[in-house]
């Protein structure tokens, strides 16, 4: 399996605190059945600054010290960036990573409680600049819970969505649980990821994820889901569904 989204990096984020983690992350990650992780550590979120050319050192240090320790994971560069005013400037200079060598796909975050007004326009701006947006764990926006059809027009107009992998078990909680699979059944997400951050806690549960959507949704969606993460990493087109509007409910489980 290919993750595409963790914070195995130490020491530069709220992931992994220092090496020792990120190589206790990495093992955990080989015995789900990982073989290949993009590094995204948050960019641009307020909090946390982590610019192209240090996060790309920084991978290429860590793949070094995988080898060292004999750990067959093989790790690529790449930034968990938060939607804001600076992001097409950014762009524009060179400073954000996408997920694949050709520049194709582009991880975007929402504050955890919000959508900004200026979205859409703004996904607009990123997509006239050849990238693709992959909008991150939606299914834990407590925005677009309340507005799923927010999700369904960025999903319509060319963006994909990456669901946490722990989110679909149930780490997160029922709710976000359910709508995680709202969002699935819907057609509005495309692939998984881990956004595994440190042991215990946010670790890595891909596999489960990937045989409980086996289970609900057929071998064919599992299969399309892990592909999509081959393709993303490679800049190759992602396989989309037939996307509809969440259901909206009387009484909301949300």
């Amino acid at each position: 399996m290919i993750d595409v989204h963790c914070h195995m990096l130490p020491g530069i984020d709220d992931g992994s605190k220092d090496l020792t983690t990120s190589l206790e992350l990495a093992e955990a990650a080989v015995a789900d059945g990982i073989t290949h992780a993009l590094m995204t550590p948050h960019h641009m979120n307020g909090r946390y600054t982590n610019h192209a050319a240090d996060v790309i050192r920084l991978t290429d240090e860590f793949q070094d010290v995988l080898e060292q320790r004999h750990i067959p994971l093989t790790v690529f560069p790449c930034q968990e960036v938060r939607i804001n005013g600076d992001l097409l400037e950014a762009i524009d200079h060179h400073d954000i990573l996408t997920c694949d060598v050709t520049g194709h796909y582009v991880l975007i975050e929402f504050p955890s409680d919000d959508v900004p007004l200026y979205t859409q326009n703004m996904l607009f701006e990123v997509m006239q600049r050849g990238m693709v947006p992959v909008i991150v764990h939606p299914e834990r926006n407590t925005r677009l819970m309340k507005h799923p059809g927010l999700l369904y027009q960025m999903i319509e107009r060319g963006a994909f969505a990456q669901v946490t992998a722990s989110s679909y078990v149930g780490t997160f909680g029922k709710k976000v649980q359910q709508f995680s699979e709202d969002i699935i059944d819907a057609g509005l997400a495309h692939v998984f990821a881990s956004d595994a951050h440190h042991l215990p806690g946010r670790s890595y549960e891909m596999s489960a994820a990937f045989k409980r959507l086996e289970r609900k949704r057929g071998e064919k969606r599992a299969k399309i889901f892990e592909d999509n993460a081959r393709a993303l990493v490679n800049g190759d087109p992602l396989v989309r569904f037939n996307e509809r509007k969440v259901e909206k409910r009387l009484l909301s489980r949300y």
